[in-house]
């Protein structure tokens, strides 16, 4: 989990160890990205998707993407996912995009608060905006 954040990944610490006394191992399957990484994945997204416009909505530009800097999280498998979609508040933790069930990121004042609401997908979120 190098190059996280350190608050980010110490509410994953405890959320891993909470979701496996309940039978769930999360596991994550991206964490921080350089942004070299993060420009072949737009690349990617952009082919397989045929515009810009509709890869926005999965992969972020390096320069706004909360994986480069740190700050996000994919988790896996679907089940370690929904265990953290439901209980992730606890930890900070949350689901941000609707059409990304495995892409958490911390939010602090969500232990106390729960989540905020979810946008649809990275195009609504303003961070994304250049």
């Amino acid at each position: 989990m190098g190059g996280l954040d350190p608050d980010l990944r110490d509410a994953l610490r405890r959320a891993a160890a909470d979701a496996e006394s309940d039978g769930v191992r999360l596991r994550v399957n991206s964490g921080w990205r350089s942004p070299e990484h993060q420009r072949r994945l737009l690349r990617d997204a952009i082919a397989r998707h045929g515009s810009p416009d509709e890869a926005a909505r999965w992969v972020a530009t390096p320069e706004t993407s909360a994986h480069v800097s740190g700050e996000a999280v994919d988790i896996g498998p679907p089940e370690a996912a929904a265990w953290l979609s439901d209980h992730g508040a606890a930890y900070g933790l949350c689901q941000i995009y609707r059409n990304e069930p495995w892409h958490f990121e911390l939010r602090p004042d969500a232990v106390g608060n729960g989540c905020p609401p979810m946008y649809a997908d990275p195009t609504e979120d303003p961070r994304m905006r250049p």
